[in-house]
């Protein structure tokens, strides 16, 4: 009777600590960098974009070192939804984690499109439906194998995103300092494109503006703390991942960005469709277009495969803490919340559709929260942190007996929560993302509203 029902109540914990790495970077890795950091280096120039890198970079450590000290203390599936709702308040609790399951679910949907977009060069004849289909069918399938299954690939996923970036860096820079010889006879540009430009082409304006696009392309790493709840050991794999992913993220963008803002003048950047394939093919490599399209392919599945894991697990949350219906809480037998992820899947499907029939509308509206979900995490990550610690203080707990800690507390996570509201709110500043900020109001609106109505009194923290 007690396996029975810890099979229907708690999540299996078969993820590694190359699962968890992998995973987040499956979240990050995507068309920001293979096809936006040509925008990037044009806006900031190539100096400029190297700091909007790095300051984005910063905030990402700090946040996941918030995240870290939470997640080895509370290894929960649904992260920080969980510490939010019980360290600052349940309402808020609530408005994070369906605003960040909406986004996660949007996020699928597009992803998918995207996906289906790319095949139209090998298969010009075809419908773009009919590739969204499969591909769906294809990642659902795998999440509902197991969390093992889903981190398998998602694991694979991502070495074939490394892969080609540190394949990038190698020839790239190789072709920069003139170690590879350029078609056309180029001479090796060195320093060259980086000397001749001005500091910031753009002004200030034009460097915060690409801060906004940098710092929403690094997010995706707090997918760990989405599934530290399924970790084998999380007091030894979320440390060792959270490190990894920060500075092998970091290395690997800042590096890419400065190959790229090397070989590519920073007027030329913003107009080609990917810097990665004009480099490619400069250097000579025969196919540079087909592989990139392949390798940008598999960015988008590996998003959508980790964006799918994350949104069905923040499901399973929410009913766990009777946020939502128990029906999302059950487990199959290969602890798999499966309602949550049919129902994750589904709206996944219905905001493909409103991309034909609402496109202008209520699909504008869909991916600017998606892209806003991230980002609140973010924010409650750092909130949760500084709270959760004066808690654990306040009840006679130590420092020193935390496995892992938050370095120069309260400071850090302060900075953190500082930095991730002016993002936020920063979003005003941008014409494009302006209508992010219109649709969250309403929406908190409305959750904070309904979790008074409905919610409250029910909801379990424990």
């Amino acid at each position: 009777m007690t396996s029975n029902q810890d099979q229907q109540h708690e999540l299996k914990r078969t993820l590694k600590s190359r699962h968890l790495f992998m995973i987040s970077l499956g979240g990050i890795i995507g068309t920001g960098l293979f096809l936006g950091s040509g925008y990037t280096i044009s806006q900031a120039g190539p100096i400029g974009a190297i700091i909007s890198y790095l300051v984005g970079g910063f905030i990402m450590y700090l946040t996941m070192l918030c995240l870290g000290e939470l997640s080895v203390a509370m290894p929960v599936a649904g992260s920080f939804q969980a510490y939010t709702s019980k360290f600052i308040s349940p309402a808020l609790g609530f408005t994070v984690g369906w605003l960040y399951w909406l986004g996660w679910a949007v996020t699928v949907a597009l992803e998918l499109l995207s996906s289906g977009l790319l095949m139209q060069r090998w298969f010009p004849a075809s419908p773009v439906w009919m590739w969204c289909a499969v591909f769906g069918v294809v990642l659902f399938v795998l999440n509902a194998l197991s969390a093992k299954a889903f981190g398998e690939t998602e694991f694979w996923f991502s070495t074939v995103k490394v892969s080609a970036i540190i394949l990038f860096i190698i020839l790239g820079g190789a072709a920069m300092f003139g170690f590879i010889s350029m078609k056309g006879g180029q001479a090796a540009p060195l320093f060259t494109h980086y000397t001749t430009a001005s500091l910031l082409p753009h002004g200030i304006t034009g460097l915060l503006l690409t801060m906004i696009t940098v710092n929403f392309s690094f997010q995706g790493t707090e997918l760990i703390g989405i599934a530290a709840g399924e970790s084998a050991e999380p007091e030894k794999t979320i440390p060792r991942s959270i490190r990894a992913t920060v500075w092998r993220t970091l290395i690997f963008f800042v590096l890419a960005i400065f190959v790229l803002a090397g070989l590519i003048p920073y007027q030329q950047a913003g107009v080609i469709e990917s810097p990665f394939v004009v480099v490619f093919d400069s250097i000579g490599i025969p196919f540079a277009a087909d592989i990139m399209n392949f390798v940008i392919l598999t960015a988008l599945l590996s998003v959508a495969n980790s964006g799918l894991y994350a949104a069905t697990r923040m499901l399973w949350s929410l009913s766990k803490s009777d946020m939502a219906s128990p029906a999302l809480g059950r487990l199959n037998k290969k602890g798999v919340p499966m309602n949550a992820l049919l129902l994750t899947f589904a709206i996944a499907l219905l905001s493909l559709l409103s991309s034909v029939f609402a496109k202008d509308t209520v699909y504008v509206w869909l991916i600017s929260l998606a892209g806003l979900g991230a980002q609140v995490g973010w924010i409650s990550i750092s909130a949760s942190q500084l709270a959760f610690r004066k808690q654990y203080l306040a009840n006679g707990g130590k420092v020193a007996d935390l496995k892992f800690k938050t370095p120069l507390y309260p400071v850090l996570p302060a900075v953190a929560l500082t930095l991730n509201t002016v993002v936020l709110l920063s979003l005003a500043f941008d014409p494009e993302q302006r209508v992010a900020l219109y649709c969250a109001i309403p929406f908190t609106i409305f959750c904070l509203v309904y979790f008074q109505l409905r919610v409250k009194g029910k909801a379990v923290l424990d």
